[in-house]
This record gives C-alpha cells, structure tokens and sequence, in this order.
C-alpha cells in the first residue's frame, strides 16, 4: 500500500512552521492597513499589504490539499467582510490544484475497488482535479457504458480538523480575522461544510433526493433546455470514492457556451434562476458552491447538468423563512418586514440605527435589481426588446461596493454561515447569467412566490 501520507503532505508540518511564522511577522502591518483602507483613511503602504496577503495566500498553496480547500472556502464566503487584499489572493487558489500521479491513484482504487476493479477500464490521466480529490473518466466493461470515477485524497477526515485550525491560528496570527463569538460561529459553518464535502455516502443520498424533488417541478424546464442529476453506480461507490454517468459538456465561460443562440443562452440563465428559487422557497435543499465546474452545459444548450453534492446543504427552517421574507420584503419595498428578515439573519442588531437599516435596506433593494417589474428597470441595462441586459448591468460590481462601505459600521454584524452560504449562492446564479450575457426579465420568476412570504413545507408544483 503507497504511503497515503507521504502523497499528500510530505513535509507540510515544517512548511506549516515557516508560515505561521512569516503570517505572525506582517500580520499587524497588514490588518491596520486593512481597516484604515476600508474606512476611507491614510492606507500606508498597500503594495506591503497585497504582499502580505499574497505570501500567505502562497503558502496554503504549498501545503496543498485541505489547506488549499479551506483557503478557497474563506475566499468565496468571506469576501465582504475579510479584507480585499487577502480575498483577492486567496482566490487564486481556484487554479491551483493539480491531479496525483496514477502511480499513487490506482493502489487506492485497486484496494478500494477489490475484484470490482476489474470490471472497469479507467483513464490513467485524471480528467479533473480539485483539492479534495480528482476525476477519472472510466468504461463498464460488461454494458460499454461510460462512467467517471471520483476519488478522494487519502487521510483527508483525520486531518481535516488539524489543518482548518492551523490556517484559523495562521489567520488569527496575522491578524486577518477577529476573535468574537460572532466569528466562529461563522468557522464552525465552514468547518461543517467541509466535512459534508467529503463525506461521500451523504453526497451521493443527497444527490439522489435532490434530483427526486427537482422532477416535482414543471418549471425547471425552461424553452427546451432542462435540467439533469447523474445517476450514481453503488457498485462502484463507496465511502471514499463514487462512480456516476459520465456526462459530456462545457462550462458557462466556455467558448462553445458563448457560440450558442442567444435564445438558448436566455433560457439557460432563467433556469438556473428558476432553481435558485426552487431550492431557497420551496425545497430548502440548496447546491451552495457556485464555482462554474460544478455545472455542465450539453454541446447543444439544451442540459444544464449539476454535479458535485457535497456542496449541497439543508437550509436550517428559521434561516430559511426569514431568508424568503427578506427577498420578498426587500422586491415589494416593505421596509418593516425586511428590517426584520435581516435581524433574524443575523446581517443587523436588534438596536441598529438609521443609517445601518438605510444601508442594508438599498443593498438587498440594489441586489434584486433583474427581478423588478419591466417598467421599473433601469432603461440603460434594457436591449432594444426591453429585456434586462445581465452581463452589461454590472450588477455584482455595483453592489459590492456598496457591501464595502457597510462593513466599516459598527453596527454591521457578521452574519449567520448559512446566510454567508446562501449570499455566495445567490450571487453564483447571478454570476453565471451574466456570464451568458443572457437577456431576459426575470420578474415573472420571482412573482409565484411573492403572495407568500414563507416557505411551503411538503408541496409542489407537479408537472402537467
């Protein structure tokens, strides 16, 4: 058996030292650099600052694995309340993961597998590789059928834990991150989650109930282009490893997805909106990455397949209702229902004043932009049909900087890590239609919902 953890550490503890102690040497330089420029005053030397973050951001890609896994984690969730120039680095992590060598995979397939690795033919070149595990296509020998096989990295649950603290310690060193109760609560989502992401037996159940409920739902079929789950192989599944239909396709940015009709791409960014609403409202079953290869575009437009499951969570019931009150209280201008939606999301205090309220209120207002009534549209995002441009709109950036401003208030609070999963969410939906430069006007997919400011347990909209 190949020596599980010489594959994926190496000599990471005495990396690990050198990091700690390089993140405790700039760390108060880099977070009073940090506050001073996110309030608008004297930021000092930002050029130190973007070193400072790029230094540690490099060193969570040299220790690899995990570490690389938990540093993309705080980079997409922490975005509004992490500084900029730690985000910005950590971002580049999303590039940087590179498969194993076959000569370490196969062992773990052959022992996993046992006399069931014979039965298929497996691809030595990984397909895809994350920081987690990598991907090989393979074929069913007996039915010619062709499969992809998902192999997880070895000794990841033991050392899972040990490596999400060490990069906690490393931040709290350098100063980049609070200590408050707040805060790890946030951490313990995060911590939550990257359990959920490599706990295949639940990926695979979860994957199985949530393509069960999506077919109760006559609108996830939008102008020809639906939406797919793959089937998964329990023969060839277990709990470090799953097999599921090899689905051929390409990613929202790809250049064959741009080349498609622009009534196909339309179509594509309604349903993807279509099922954002599906899940928050009606399921409260979300797919909360939103990276762009965790979805799959058939060559024709006409599937949007999901994959990757681990992502998915269960919406707690309270976060849930109070998250459906506050889209709609925030699209219908009910200033009263949407204060409250956000103080039981935890984005507010109870004691917030004015001008927190007046803050957070034109945030979510800005943030649903695409869902208003066509007459209320901002005619400059409009085509010449009077649909909503998404891509020219801007919208992410516009509001961003709005979220910058008010995080510097003290009344701002860090919010629940559910909400910080659904926020992310959202905005990966509006991402990727804007990425298809789609143009449609999105108000008659919110409208079914704004009669009820809550979610409705155990019903749906069966097809017809």
């Amino acid at each position: 058996m190949t020596n599980n953890k010489s594959i994926r550490r190496g000599a990471l503890s005495r990396g690990l030292s050198l990091s700690i102690a390089g993140a405790r040497a700039g760390g108060a330089f880099a977070f009073d650099s940090a506050l001073r420029k996110l309030r608008g005053e004297e930021a000092g030397n930002s050029e130190r600052l973007d070193r400072e973050a790029q230094r540690f951001a490099r060193s969570l890609g040299e220790l690899k694995g995990s570490y690389v896994k938990i540093g993309q984690l705080f980079a997409l969730l922490g975005e509004h309340f992490l500084p900029a120039p730690l985000t910005a680095a950590l971002h580049q992590l999303e590039s940087q993961a590179q498969p194993l060598p076959w000569r370490h995979v196969e062992p773990l397939l052959r022992d996993s597998l046992g006399s069931r690795y014979k039965e298929l033919e497996i691809e030595p070149d990984a397909l895809a590789a994350a920081s987690l595990a990598q991907v090989h296509r393979a074929r069913v020998i007996a039915t010619k059928e062709m499969v992809v096989v998902k192999v997880q990295y070895p000794d990841l649950a033991a050392m899972l834990d040990e490596d999400f603290d060490a990069v906690v310690k490393m931040l709290r060193l350098a100063r980049w991150i609070p200590i408050s109760r707040d805060f790890d609560s946030w951490l313990q989502t995060l911590r939550a989650q990257l359990h959920a992401e490599i706990d295949y037996p639940r990926e695979r159940a979860v994957a199985q109930q949530l393509a069960s409920a999506l077919l109760n739902y006559y609108s996830l079929t939008v102008d020809g282009v639906s939406l797919a789950v793959p089937n998964f192989w329990p023969r060839y599944s277990g709990s470090h490893w799953l097999t599921m239909d090899y689905v051929p396709g390409f990613q929202a940015g790809s250049l064959e997805v741009a080349a498609l009709p622009q009534a196909r791409r339309n179509a594509l960014g309604r349903l993807m909106l279509e099922l954002f609403f599906v899940e928050v409202f009606e399921l409260g079953l979300m797919q909360s990455d939103p990276n762009f290869g965790n979805y799959l575009i058939s060559a024709e437009g006409d599937q949007l397949t999901l994959l990757d499951f681990g992502s998915v969570m269960t919406l707690d019931e309270s976060v849930q209702q109070a998250l459906c009150e506050t889209i709609v209280a925030g699209h219908c201008n009910d200033d009263a229902a949407l204060l409250s939606g956000l103080q039981r999301l935890g984005c507010l205090k109870d004691d917030a004043g004015s001008h927190a309220q007046q803050t957070f209120r034109t945030f979510v207002v800005n943030l649903l932009e695409p869902l208003r009534p066509p007459s209320e549209l901002p005619p400059e995002f409009l085509n010449q049909s009077g649909d909503y441009c998404w891509g020219r709109s801007a919208l992410l950036n516009r509001t961003g900087r709005h979220v910058a401003k008010s995080i510097t208030s003290r009344q701002f609070t860090i919010p629940s890590g559910d909400f910080a999963l659904v926020a992310r969410k959202l905005t990966g939906v509006f991402t990727f239609i804007a990425v298809l430069n789609a143009e449609f006007n999105a108000y008659d997919v919110i409208a079914p919902y704004l009669n009820r400011k809550a979610p409705v347990k155990k019903r749906s909209r069966q097809r017809t």
